[in-house]
């Protein structure tokens, strides 16, 4: 494996993954920028290296398994290994989203791309990461998906997210199963909150950037060998499950 340090960020067109892969970027690592649209992703690319970043793309749609396969041969190809992974890509599934009224269907697309995409390009990219001397894997998570913090009087979480939320709660119990399956492996595997941050994916809402929002995941992915595995964390520390 090369001596410099490999990280794919899915969804690193645009927003927090794209910062992401800015930052990383920035402290020599080569990017691999995966995204589901080829306009969006070569764009980003372009970008990312007229900022002095070693950044290539991956054609990746994480909710298709036949895309994850092709993008760890991709990965392989292009750069010979994978230290770092980053499971940035996600979708609201839209408001309203209240128990009584909402589509099974928006429940089981949010899912399929939050949750299950996760553990496919996770399951994809293992084969590589294994490959590294200090693999870590960041799964971009919420504070609402917090079950402490959605239940704790006094706390504003917002309004019912059956679909989007509680997938967030679902991904905290993945990066759990992950991190006490490979803990014997020296791969550290955690969740990471980037606060609320202004993105399309809540219409610019929130009040931090997406460099801000970026900061947790950066951290975790260079975190030390002694480092922690299985966590929930933000910039302010650890996040209440």
């Amino acid at each position: 494996m090369s001596a410099q340090r490999i990280a794919l960020v899915t969804g690193a067109n645009k927003g927090i993954g794209y910062e992401i892969a800015a930052g990383l970027g920035s402290l020599g690592w080569r990017v691999g920028v995966g995204a589901r649209d080829k306009q969006r992703r070569d764009t980003a690319v372009e970008k990312l290296r007229a900022g002095g970043t070693d950044a290539f793309g991956v054609p990746l749609d994480v909710a298709d398994e036949t895309s994850a396969v092709a993008a760890a041969e991709l990965i392989a190809d292009r750069a010979g290994g994978l230290d770092v992974l980053v499971n940035n890509a996600a979708i609201t599934g839209g408001m309203p989203q209240t128990p009584t009224t909402v589509d099974p269907a928006t429940v089981r697309a949010v899912v399929e791309t939050n949750v299950i995409g996760v553990i496919r390009v996770t399951n994809a990219m293992l084969p590589l990461l294994r490959g590294s001397a200090s693999a870590r894997i960041v799964n971009m998570a919420s504070s609402v998906g917090s079950l402490v913090l959605q239940t704790t009087p006094g706390i504003d979480m917002g309004p019912a997210l059956v679909a989007y939320s509680a997938s967030k709660t679902f991904l905290n119990a993945v990066t759990v199963h992950y991190a006490k399956e490979l803990g014997d492996t020296g791969i550290l595997v955690n969740s990471g909150c980037p606060g609320y941050t202004a993105t399309d994916l809540n219409g610019f809402q929130g009040v931090r950037t997406p460099r801000q929002g970026a900061a947790i995941a950066i951290h975790l992915a260079t975190l030390p060998d002694d480092g922690p595995t299985g966590g929930f964390f933000d910039d302010g520390g650890t996040v209440p499950w």
